[in-house]
Protein backbone atom coordinates (compact mmCIF):
# COMPACT_ATOMS: atom_id res chain seq x y z
CA UNK A 1 0.00 0.00 0.00
CA UNK A 2 1.32 3.58 -0.81
CA UNK A 3 2.10 6.04 1.82
CA UNK A 4 -0.76 8.30 2.32
CA UNK A 5 -0.33 11.92 0.75
CA UNK A 6 -1.52 14.80 3.24
CA UNK A 7 -2.59 17.75 2.70
CA UNK A 8 -0.44 21.24 3.92
CA UNK A 9 -0.11 22.00 7.34
CA UNK A 10 -2.32 24.80 7.52
CA UNK A 11 -4.41 24.29 4.34
CA UNK A 12 -7.21 21.96 5.42
CA UNK A 13 -9.99 20.42 4.43
CA UNK A 14 -13.96 21.28 4.96
CA UNK A 15 -16.16 18.36 5.40
CA UNK A 16 -19.21 17.80 6.15
CA UNK A 17 -20.52 18.05 8.68
CA UNK A 18 -18.70 21.34 9.23
CA UNK A 19 -18.94 22.37 5.60
CA UNK A 20 -23.13 22.93 6.34
CA UNK A 21 -21.57 26.08 8.56
CA UNK A 22 -19.69 27.45 5.75
CA UNK A 23 -22.88 27.11 3.41
CA UNK A 24 -25.37 29.06 6.25
CA UNK A 25 -22.41 31.29 7.16
CA UNK A 26 -21.54 32.27 3.37
CA UNK A 27 -25.83 32.53 2.35
CA UNK A 28 -26.28 34.55 5.66
CA UNK A 29 -23.59 37.40 4.28
CA UNK A 30 -24.81 37.22 0.85
CA UNK A 31 -28.37 37.67 1.52
CA UNK A 32 -26.84 40.94 3.89
CA UNK A 33 -24.91 42.14 1.16
CA UNK A 34 -27.38 42.35 -1.06
CA UNK A 35 -29.58 44.36 1.08
CA UNK A 36 -27.09 46.94 1.04
CA UNK A 37 -26.54 46.74 -2.66
CA UNK A 38 -22.98 44.97 -2.35
CA UNK A 39 -22.43 42.84 -5.76
CA UNK A 40 -20.47 39.88 -6.01
CA UNK A 41 -16.89 40.23 -7.22
CA UNK A 42 -14.01 36.94 -7.74
CA UNK A 43 -10.91 37.39 -8.52
CA UNK A 44 -8.10 35.29 -9.11
CA UNK A 45 -6.21 33.64 -6.60
CA UNK A 46 -2.99 34.27 -7.71
CA UNK A 47 -1.44 38.22 -9.13
CA UNK A 48 1.44 39.15 -10.06
CA UNK A 49 3.70 39.54 -6.94
CA UNK A 50 4.40 43.53 -7.83
CA UNK A 51 0.88 43.99 -7.29
CA UNK A 52 1.08 43.33 -3.39
CA UNK A 53 4.53 44.99 -3.15
CA UNK A 54 3.23 48.00 -4.38
CA UNK A 55 -0.34 48.15 -2.73
CA UNK A 56 0.51 46.56 0.54
CA UNK A 57 4.02 48.44 1.42
CA UNK A 58 7.30 46.47 0.76
CA UNK A 59 7.91 47.00 4.63
CA UNK A 60 5.24 45.08 6.20
CA UNK A 61 4.84 41.83 7.23
CA UNK A 62 2.93 40.14 4.74
CA UNK A 63 5.25 41.47 1.66
CA UNK A 64 8.22 40.32 4.30
CA UNK A 65 7.17 37.14 5.87
CA UNK A 66 3.89 35.81 4.89
CA UNK A 67 3.81 35.66 0.97
CA UNK A 68 3.64 32.72 -1.10
CA UNK A 69 5.40 33.68 -4.51
CA UNK A 70 6.88 31.78 -6.89
CA UNK A 71 8.20 32.21 -10.40
CA UNK A 72 6.44 31.34 -13.59
CA UNK A 73 8.49 27.88 -14.90
CA UNK A 74 7.41 28.56 -18.42
CA UNK A 75 7.82 32.55 -19.31
CA UNK A 76 9.53 33.76 -15.33
CA UNK A 77 7.11 35.81 -14.21
CA UNK A 78 6.76 36.42 -10.30
CA UNK A 79 3.51 35.46 -8.56
CA UNK A 80 2.00 35.10 -5.62
CA UNK A 81 -1.05 33.72 -4.00
CA UNK A 82 -2.93 36.39 -2.45
CA UNK A 83 -2.66 37.08 1.18
CA UNK A 84 -5.41 39.59 0.85
CA UNK A 85 -8.09 40.86 -1.52
CA UNK A 86 -8.46 44.44 -2.01
CA UNK A 87 -5.74 45.02 -4.37
CA UNK A 88 -6.85 42.30 -6.10
CA UNK A 89 -10.20 43.97 -6.54
CA UNK A 90 -8.80 47.27 -7.28
CA UNK A 91 -6.60 45.30 -10.29
CA UNK A 92 -9.53 44.20 -11.69
CA UNK A 93 -11.61 47.02 -10.92
CA UNK A 94 -8.36 49.47 -12.63
CA UNK A 95 -7.96 46.67 -15.43
CA UNK A 96 -11.84 46.79 -16.52
CA UNK A 97 -12.45 50.50 -15.57
CA UNK A 98 -15.02 49.66 -13.69
CA UNK A 99 -15.71 52.98 -12.06
CA UNK A 100 -16.46 54.59 -15.62
CA UNK A 101 -19.96 55.43 -14.96
CA UNK A 102 -19.82 55.86 -11.07
CA UNK A 103 -18.84 54.44 -7.83
CA UNK A 104 -18.90 50.57 -6.83
CA UNK A 105 -20.22 48.78 -4.23
CA UNK A 106 -18.54 45.26 -4.28
CA UNK A 107 -17.81 42.28 -2.17
CA UNK A 108 -16.13 38.73 -2.42
CA UNK A 109 -15.69 35.41 -0.40
CA UNK A 110 -12.58 33.42 -0.87
CA UNK A 111 -9.23 31.78 -0.08
CA UNK A 112 -6.37 33.66 0.96
CA UNK A 113 -2.70 32.14 1.58
CA UNK A 114 -0.18 33.42 4.20
CA UNK A 115 3.13 31.71 5.09
CA UNK A 116 2.72 31.82 8.88
CA UNK A 117 2.61 29.13 11.85
CA UNK A 118 -1.15 27.59 12.06
CA UNK A 119 -2.68 28.74 15.03
CA UNK A 120 -6.33 28.53 16.46
CA UNK A 121 -8.57 30.41 14.01
CA UNK A 122 -4.84 31.57 11.69
CA UNK A 123 -4.20 29.02 8.90
CA UNK A 124 -1.97 29.48 5.72
CA UNK A 125 -5.32 28.59 3.43
CA UNK A 126 -7.48 30.90 5.50
CA UNK A 127 -11.05 32.76 4.38
CA UNK A 128 -12.52 36.39 3.99
CA UNK A 129 -15.09 38.06 3.33
CA UNK A 130 -14.87 41.46 2.05
CA UNK A 131 -17.04 44.17 1.67
CA UNK A 132 -15.04 47.18 -0.76
CA UNK A 133 -17.34 50.26 -1.55
CA UNK A 134 -15.22 52.31 -4.55
CA UNK A 135 -15.67 55.66 -5.40
CA UNK A 136 -16.76 57.17 -2.26
CA UNK A 137 -15.25 60.16 -0.04
CA UNK A 138 -17.45 60.64 2.71
CA UNK A 139 -17.62 59.17 6.35
CA UNK A 140 -21.06 58.43 5.37
CA UNK A 141 -19.92 55.44 3.78
CA UNK A 142 -17.23 54.67 6.57
CA UNK A 143 -20.23 54.51 8.69
CA UNK A 144 -22.54 52.11 6.13
CA UNK A 145 -20.01 49.42 6.21
CA UNK A 146 -19.62 49.81 9.97
CA UNK A 147 -23.30 49.23 10.32
CA UNK A 148 -23.29 46.57 7.41
CA UNK A 149 -20.63 44.33 10.26
CA UNK A 150 -23.22 45.47 12.96
CA UNK A 151 -25.58 43.92 10.80
CA UNK A 152 -24.16 40.82 10.31
CA UNK A 153 -23.43 40.49 14.19
CA UNK A 154 -27.44 41.26 15.17
CA UNK A 155 -28.20 38.56 12.63
CA UNK A 156 -26.19 35.63 13.68
CA UNK A 157 -26.87 36.36 17.22
CA UNK A 158 -23.45 37.31 18.48
CA UNK A 159 -22.57 39.08 21.65
CA UNK A 160 -19.38 40.77 23.15
CA UNK A 161 -18.11 42.47 20.04
CA UNK A 162 -16.81 45.95 20.61
CA UNK A 163 -15.62 48.19 17.94
CA UNK A 164 -12.69 50.32 17.39
CA UNK A 165 -12.11 53.49 15.60
CA UNK A 166 -9.14 55.99 14.69
CA UNK A 167 -7.90 58.26 12.12
CA UNK A 168 -4.75 57.78 10.29
CA UNK A 169 -5.41 61.26 8.23
CA UNK A 170 -3.62 61.74 4.84
CA UNK A 171 0.04 61.20 3.80
CA UNK A 172 1.36 64.39 4.97
CA UNK A 173 -0.30 64.07 8.17
CA UNK A 174 1.45 60.62 8.99
CA UNK A 175 4.94 62.06 7.50
CA UNK A 176 4.73 65.12 10.27
CA UNK A 177 4.12 62.00 12.85
CA UNK A 178 6.06 59.91 11.58
CA UNK A 179 9.26 62.33 12.50
CA UNK A 180 8.29 62.64 15.30
CA UNK A 181 7.88 59.13 16.64
CA UNK A 182 11.43 58.25 15.16
CA UNK A 183 12.42 60.86 16.54
CA UNK A 184 10.87 59.54 20.55
CA UNK A 185 11.53 56.15 19.89
CA UNK A 186 15.22 56.94 18.99
CA UNK A 187 15.93 58.53 22.68
CA UNK A 188 13.88 54.69 24.00
CA UNK A 189 16.14 52.63 22.25
CA UNK A 190 17.33 50.49 24.31
CA UNK A 191 13.88 49.81 25.08
CA UNK A 192 13.08 48.45 21.83
CA UNK A 193 12.89 44.81 20.31
CA UNK A 194 14.91 43.62 17.69
CA UNK A 195 11.91 44.40 15.38
CA UNK A 196 11.03 47.87 16.24
CA UNK A 197 14.58 48.69 15.55
CA UNK A 198 14.26 47.21 12.18
CA UNK A 199 11.03 49.05 11.85
CA UNK A 200 12.29 52.61 13.38
CA UNK A 201 13.00 54.03 9.91
CA UNK A 202 10.99 51.94 7.12
CA UNK A 203 7.70 51.62 8.91
CA UNK A 204 7.63 53.21 12.47
CA UNK A 205 3.97 53.15 12.99
CA UNK A 206 3.59 49.72 12.73
CA UNK A 207 5.65 49.43 15.99
CA UNK A 208 2.63 51.22 17.69
CA UNK A 209 0.53 47.90 16.95
CA UNK A 210 3.09 45.92 18.98
CA UNK A 211 2.12 42.77 21.05
CA UNK A 212 4.92 42.75 22.87
CA UNK A 213 4.35 43.10 26.76
CA UNK A 214 7.97 44.58 27.40
CA UNK A 215 7.07 47.17 25.16
CA UNK A 216 3.50 48.46 25.89
CA UNK A 217 4.69 51.69 28.22
CA UNK A 218 7.07 53.11 25.64
CA UNK A 219 4.33 52.97 23.08
CA UNK A 220 1.62 54.76 25.37
CA UNK A 221 3.94 57.29 25.85
CA UNK A 222 4.86 57.85 22.24
CA UNK A 223 3.42 60.72 19.83
CA UNK A 224 0.07 60.16 18.98
CA UNK A 225 -1.01 60.98 15.45
CA UNK A 226 -4.53 62.12 16.17
CA UNK A 227 -2.92 65.27 17.49
CA UNK A 228 -1.47 65.81 13.74
CA UNK A 229 -4.52 65.45 11.75
CA UNK A 230 -5.51 68.68 9.60
CA UNK A 231 -9.10 70.12 10.01
CA UNK A 232 -10.15 68.25 7.50
CA UNK A 233 -8.82 64.56 8.59
CA UNK A 234 -10.39 65.94 11.86
CA UNK A 235 -13.70 66.52 10.21
CA UNK A 236 -13.86 63.25 8.20
CA UNK A 237 -13.22 61.59 11.76
CA UNK A 238 -15.68 63.44 13.35
CA UNK A 239 -18.44 63.06 10.72
CA UNK A 240 -17.81 59.49 11.18
CA UNK A 241 -18.12 59.53 14.82
CA UNK A 242 -21.56 61.73 14.51
CA UNK A 243 -22.75 58.87 12.34
CA UNK A 244 -22.08 56.06 14.58
CA UNK A 245 -23.54 58.10 17.59
CA UNK A 246 -26.60 58.92 15.99
CA UNK A 247 -27.63 55.46 15.36
CA UNK A 248 -26.58 54.18 18.46
CA UNK A 249 -22.99 52.39 17.32
CA UNK A 250 -20.92 52.17 20.29
CA UNK A 251 -17.11 52.31 19.61
CA UNK A 252 -13.74 53.16 21.69
CA UNK A 253 -11.14 55.62 20.16
CA UNK A 254 -8.10 53.47 19.47
CA UNK A 255 -4.79 55.57 18.71
CA UNK A 256 -2.84 52.79 18.33
CA UNK A 257 -5.14 51.20 15.79
CA UNK A 258 -2.72 51.16 12.96
CA UNK A 259 -3.63 48.36 10.86
CA UNK A 260 -1.09 46.18 8.75
CA UNK A 261 -0.93 47.42 5.03
CA UNK A 262 0.64 50.61 3.87
CA UNK A 263 -2.77 51.78 1.67
CA UNK A 264 -4.67 52.89 4.40
CA UNK A 265 -5.56 56.48 5.70
CA UNK A 266 -8.51 58.54 7.42
CA UNK A 267 -10.67 56.13 9.19
CA UNK A 268 -9.65 52.08 10.37
CA UNK A 269 -11.55 50.15 11.96
CA UNK A 270 -11.88 46.79 14.36
CA UNK A 271 -14.07 44.54 15.64
CA UNK A 272 -12.77 42.96 18.60
CA UNK A 273 -13.98 40.13 20.54
CA UNK A 274 -12.56 38.28 24.47
CA UNK A 275 -13.68 35.07 23.26
CA UNK A 276 -11.01 34.35 21.05
CA UNK A 277 -8.02 34.40 23.16
CA UNK A 278 -4.98 36.69 20.85
CA UNK A 279 -6.90 35.89 17.97
CA UNK A 280 -9.57 38.39 19.03
CA UNK A 281 -10.11 40.49 15.40
CA UNK A 282 -12.89 39.01 13.29
CA UNK A 283 -13.09 41.75 11.08
CA UNK A 284 -10.87 45.13 10.16
CA UNK A 285 -10.91 47.93 7.23
CA UNK A 286 -10.92 51.04 6.86
CA UNK A 287 -10.38 53.37 3.93
CA UNK A 288 -7.50 53.68 1.26
CA UNK A 289 -8.02 56.79 -0.99
CA UNK A 290 -4.72 56.19 -2.61
CA UNK A 291 -4.48 52.76 -4.11
CA UNK A 292 -6.85 52.68 -6.65
CA UNK A 293 -4.32 55.39 -8.43
CA UNK A 294 -1.25 53.97 -6.81
CA UNK A 295 -2.15 50.50 -9.07
CA UNK A 296 -2.65 53.04 -12.14
CA UNK A 297 -6.12 53.84 -11.76
CA UNK A 298 -7.53 57.37 -12.43
CA UNK A 299 -7.60 58.79 -8.48
CA UNK A 300 -10.53 57.48 -6.51
CA UNK A 301 -11.49 57.32 -2.78
CA UNK A 302 -12.26 53.93 -1.43
CA UNK A 303 -12.93 52.08 2.11
CA UNK A 304 -13.59 48.62 2.62
CA UNK A 305 -13.44 45.83 5.08
CA UNK A 306 -12.70 41.95 5.63
CA UNK A 307 -13.72 39.28 8.40
CA UNK A 308 -12.36 36.06 8.77
CA UNK A 309 -14.40 33.12 8.27
CA UNK A 310 -12.76 30.57 10.50
CA UNK A 311 -12.58 32.90 12.93
CA UNK A 312 -16.30 33.53 13.02
CA UNK A 313 -17.24 30.05 12.71
CA UNK A 314 -14.98 29.72 16.12
CA UNK A 315 -16.64 32.83 17.57
CA UNK A 316 -20.61 31.20 16.86
CA UNK A 317 -19.23 27.59 17.89
CA UNK A 318 -17.96 29.26 21.30
CA UNK A 319 -21.20 31.61 21.68
CA UNK A 320 -23.17 28.35 21.22
CA UNK A 321 -24.88 29.78 17.53
CA UNK A 322 -23.98 27.09 15.33
CA UNK A 323 -27.57 26.04 13.27
CA UNK A 324 -28.31 22.50 13.58
CA UNK A 325 -27.06 20.24 10.83
CA UNK A 326 -29.05 19.79 7.87
CA UNK A 327 -31.27 16.15 7.41
CA UNK A 328 -33.34 14.64 5.00
CA UNK A 329 -37.28 14.97 5.22
CA UNK A 330 -37.73 11.68 4.02
CA UNK A 331 -35.60 8.32 3.49
CA UNK A 332 -36.61 5.91 1.55
CA UNK A 333 -36.10 2.16 1.75
CA UNK A 334 -35.08 -0.08 -0.83
CA UNK A 335 -35.66 -3.73 0.49
CA UNK A 336 -34.93 -5.47 -2.74
CA UNK A 337 -33.44 -5.17 -6.12
CA UNK A 338 -36.48 -5.22 -7.42
CA UNK A 339 -38.19 -2.21 -6.03
CA UNK A 340 -34.58 -0.31 -6.67
CA UNK A 341 -36.04 -0.12 -10.17
CA UNK A 342 -39.21 2.40 -8.70
CA UNK A 343 -36.49 3.79 -6.22
CA UNK A 344 -35.25 6.21 -8.45
CA UNK A 345 -38.20 7.87 -9.62
CA UNK A 346 -40.44 7.75 -6.84
CA UNK A 347 -37.70 9.73 -5.25
CA UNK A 348 -37.80 12.28 -8.05
CA UNK A 349 -41.24 13.06 -7.27
CA UNK A 350 -41.05 13.47 -3.49
CA UNK A 351 -38.07 16.17 -4.56
CA UNK A 352 -40.32 17.66 -6.78
CA UNK A 353 -43.04 18.32 -4.35
CA UNK A 354 -40.56 19.87 -2.35
CA UNK A 355 -39.08 16.85 -0.08
CA UNK A 356 -35.28 16.47 0.74
CA UNK A 357 -34.84 13.07 0.18
CA UNK A 358 -32.40 10.44 0.59
CA UNK A 359 -32.40 7.26 -0.78
CA UNK A 360 -31.12 4.09 0.09
CA UNK A 361 -28.43 2.29 -2.02
CA UNK A 362 -26.49 -0.58 -2.19
CA UNK A 363 -23.20 -0.89 -1.17
CA UNK A 364 -20.24 -3.27 -1.44
CA UNK A 365 -21.61 -5.32 0.98
CA UNK A 366 -25.27 -5.55 -0.87
CA UNK A 367 -28.56 -4.29 -0.49
CA UNK A 368 -28.60 -4.58 3.30
CA UNK A 369 -31.62 -5.75 5.64
CA UNK A 370 -34.50 -3.55 6.58
CA UNK A 371 -33.38 -3.74 9.98
CA UNK A 372 -29.92 -2.28 8.80
CA UNK A 373 -31.85 0.46 6.16
CA UNK A 374 -34.18 1.28 9.16
CA UNK A 375 -31.09 1.36 11.32
CA UNK A 376 -29.89 4.03 8.59
CA UNK A 377 -33.13 5.98 8.00
CA UNK A 378 -33.16 6.95 11.90
CA UNK A 379 -29.59 7.89 11.92
CA UNK A 380 -29.71 10.49 9.04
CA UNK A 381 -32.62 12.41 11.09
CA UNK A 382 -35.15 12.07 8.19
CA UNK A 383 -38.49 12.91 9.87
CA UNK A 384 -40.66 9.82 6.75
CA UNK A 385 -39.49 6.65 6.00
CA UNK A 386 -41.24 5.85 2.59
CA UNK A 387 -40.84 2.00 2.42
CA UNK A 388 -40.84 0.45 -1.39
CA UNK A 389 -42.31 -3.19 -0.48
CA UNK A 390 -42.72 -5.32 -3.67
CA UNK A 391 -46.39 -6.03 -2.41
CA UNK A 392 -47.33 -2.50 -2.43
CA UNK A 393 -45.34 -0.95 -5.20
CA UNK A 394 -47.20 -3.86 -7.41
CA UNK A 395 -50.72 -2.70 -5.71
CA UNK A 396 -49.32 1.35 -6.99
CA UNK A 397 -48.83 2.08 -3.09
CA UNK A 398 -45.93 2.78 -0.73
CA UNK A 399 -45.78 2.45 3.16
CA UNK A 400 -44.88 6.37 4.83
CA UNK A 401 -43.78 5.81 8.65
CA UNK A 402 -43.16 8.88 11.34
CA UNK A 403 -39.83 8.20 12.45
CA UNK A 404 -39.94 10.89 15.02
CA UNK A 405 -43.07 11.85 16.31
CA UNK A 406 -46.00 9.26 16.13
CA UNK A 407 -44.73 6.46 14.60
CA UNK A 408 -48.10 6.02 12.28
CA UNK A 409 -47.66 4.69 8.96
CA UNK A 410 -49.90 4.53 6.68
CA UNK A 411 -49.76 3.50 3.29
CA UNK A 412 -49.87 6.18 0.10
CA UNK A 413 -50.63 5.70 -3.89
CA UNK A 414 -47.64 6.53 -5.44
CA UNK A 415 -49.45 9.11 -7.57
CA UNK A 416 -50.69 10.62 -4.13
CA UNK A 417 -47.08 10.69 -2.80
CA UNK A 418 -46.67 14.80 -3.74
CA UNK A 419 -50.15 15.29 -1.88
CA UNK A 420 -48.95 13.62 0.52
CA UNK A 421 -45.95 15.25 1.66
CA UNK A 422 -47.89 18.98 1.55
CA UNK A 423 -49.53 17.32 4.40
CA UNK A 424 -47.36 16.02 6.45
CA UNK A 425 -44.90 18.69 5.77
CA UNK A 426 -47.20 21.30 7.16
Amino acid sequence: MADKILAVKGMNDILPPASAHWEWLEQTLRTLMAGYAYRNIRTPIVEPTGLFVRGLGEVTDIVEKEMYSFEDRLNGEALTLRPEATAGVVRAAVESNLLYDGPRRLYYIGPMFRHERPQRGRYRQFHQVGAEALGFAGPDVDAELVFLACDLWAQLGLSGITLEINSLGQPAERQAHRGALIEYLSDHMDLLDDDAKRRLHSNPLRILDTKNPAMQDVVNGAPQLMTYLGAESVAHFNGLRALLDGAGVAYTINPRLVRGMDYYNLSVFEFVTQDLGSQGTICAGGRYDGLIEQIGGKSAPAVGWALGVERLLELLKEQGLLPEQPVPDVYVVVPSAQAGRQAASICRALRKAGADVQMHAATSQGQGSMKSQFKRADASGAAWAVILGDDELANGQVACKSLRVSQEQRMVEIADLATWWQEVRT
